[in-house]
């Protein structure tokens, strides 16, 4: 009886071994699928990039900008690190007159410390380029020498540099006039504003004047109109005065009259 058990045991460990290893090689299958289909997955990716990428290329170079840039943005949606895909995209930007967008992408790659010299002296001529376009010659002067120093033998970028450098210097100049004349106009806007303020002043003090005049002769007016009432006044009062005594004089004249008739006067006396 315990070798008919034994017998069954090492039976029932066969089968579980049999059992873990069929389950250990499933597993490493489906491992290796998995492997597999990420990798078909990848490559498919890459080559669905390229493809865009490729496209976008053609595209670009039949000059149909619009449709490039499409497809290298279709491309980053693939894979948003596609340094080829992002370098383009820039170059179609910048043929479309899209200038900050291009900055914005040279910018970006050109700052990648992962690529190789040449490509990287490219990215920043081309932000070169890009800041040109915008009148910014600063920045476009400095993107030039940082693609210099990573290719020096670019004669390209060594005489858009120069190019550069003599557009900062007419913008200065143009700077310095334009504010030279700003300072002339506002000297001559000062000038005619303290004109106008000494003419205003003079007007003012001249209608001062004209007003002082005026009242002073309305003052003698009515000074000479107060002696002529007085006068009047005078005048009328010696008149009153002589008519008053005139009417004195006729009065006792009358009264001299009445008293000499009634001297003369005959008394008729009645007798009964």
């Amino acid at each position: 009886m315990d070798a008919k058990v034994e017998s069954i045991n090492v039976r029932k460990m066969n089968y579980q071994k049999s059992y873990l290893k069929k389950i250990t090689c499933n597993m490493k299958s489906m491992f290796m699928t998995l492997i597999c289909v990420l990798y078909l997955f990848s490559a498919a990716s890459a080559q669905s990039e390229r493809k865009l990428v490729r496209d976008g290329n053609e595209m670009y170079k039949n000059k149909k900008y619009s449709d490039a840039e499409v497809n290298y943005k279709k491309s980053l949606g693939v894979n948003k690190d596609s340094k080829s895909a992002i370098f383009n995209l820039g170059d179609a930007y910048y043929k479309q007159g899209k200038f900050e967008d291009a900055t914005k992408q040279f910018e970006g790659i050109s700052s990648d410390k992962n690529l190789d010299k040449e490509t990287q002296s490219k990215a920043f001529h081309n932000l070169g380029n890009s800041y040109l376009q915008s009148k910014k010659y600063n920045e476009s002067i400095n993107a030039y020498k940082n693609a210099l120093k990573l290719n020096p033998k670019d004669n390209d970028t060594r005489y858009n540099l120069a190019y550069a450098q003599s557009k900062l210097q007419q913008q200065q100049q143009q700077q310095k006039q334009d504010q030279n004349k700003d300072q002339k106009d506002q000297k001559d806007q000062k000038d005619q504003k303290d004109k106008k303020d000494q003419k205003d002043q003079k007007d003012q003090k001249k209608d001062e004047q004209q007003q002082q005049k005026d009242q002073q002769q309305k003052q003698d007016q009515q000074k000479d109109e107060e002696k002529q009432a007085k006068k009047r006044d005078k005048i009328s009062k010696e008149d009153a005065e002589k008519i008053l005594q005139a009417l004195n004089n006729d009065e006792k004249n009358t009264q001299k009259k009445l008293t000499k008739k009634d001297a003369t006067k005959i008394s008729i006396n009645k007798k009964w």
